[in-house]
């Protein structure tokens, strides 16, 4: 019977992951409203539930360079041509680009994201259920992964309990002992399953509702809907692109040597 304690470790680690498993998909499903009826997304709401605040930040560069009111050269910086912002995420880059008009994207990409705008685009999505408070995604997505290490112990510890060489053989009607770490191992399965179909996929910025909706914006076709979606590599400029990569920056550090 020295495989017992084993099988209690084994219960202990499975017990721990399920129970938060169950209580932050519990939390996350509690969090879940339906869209607004009507509500369509626009292009800030769709960055963000798509990348966060620093895919904001990213399409309102993009817009602001498309409508020429904004120099991003393939080095990496961008100039200031028109210093009024149509809005309230124009103005966020504007001033995270400051009064010297020129600036490197990395540093302006920043300092947009963390702009007060942001966080009450942040704030107005959460209300409406189409966003996941801060932390509920990334619960959720942790739960999973220990739900996984855990199966992972007592597979471990099922196969050192049938090998130990004190374990012996089972007398005859007796429960073997790999029946018995099967148990456990066929809850953390079947958390993971259900986690699965209900929870998944466990996005950091969208919640369901938003999904549904990121869903169906989709299928537009124009450009900037595009990078708000899929980010900066949606750009159709190959010197755009080359900016936000950073490769321009590098290759302009490397030919001043």
């Amino acid at each position: 019977m020295f495989w017992v304690p084993l099988l209690l470790l084994a219960w202990a680690l499975t017990g721990l992951a399920c129970g938060r498993l169950c209580l932050a998909a519990s939390r996350a499903a509690t969090q879940e409203r339906a869209a607004p009826p009507g509500h369509e997304l626009n292009l800030y709401e769709a960055a963000f539930l798509s990348g966060g605040p620093t895919r904001v930040a990213d399409v309102t560069l993009v817009a602001m360079a498309r409508a020429r009111r904004l120099l991003i050269a393939h080095t990496g910086w961008a100039t200031v041509v028109d210093p009024v912002g149509r809005d309230d995420m124009e103005r966020s880059v504007l001033g995270a680009i400051g009064p010297a008009g020129q600036a490197r994207i990395a540093p302006i990409r920043r300092g947009a994201a963390a702009t007060e705008a942001v966080r009450a685009l942040a704030d107005g999505l959460v209300t409406a259920g189409l966003a996941v408070p801060a932390g509920s995604a990334s619960g959720v997505a942790a739960a999973v992964r220990q739900v996984r290490a855990a199966t992972v112990a007592v597979l471990a510890l099922g196969a050192v309990a049938v090998l130990m060489p004190a374990q012996g053989r089972e007398a005859p009607g007796q429960v073997p002992v790999a029946v018995w770490f099967g148990l456990p191992l066929l809850l953390c399965a079947g958390c993971l399953v259900i986690a699965r179909v209900e929870v998944h996929p466990y996005t950091r910025w969208a919640s369901p509702a938003g999904q549904r909706l990121l869903g169906a914006l989709c299928t537009r076709g124009d450009q900037l809907t595009a990078v708000a979606v899929r980010g900066v590599r949606a750009v159709a400029d190959p010197e755009l692109r080359e900016a936000f990569s950073g490769r321009g920056r590098r290759e302009a550090a490397h030919g001043g040597h």
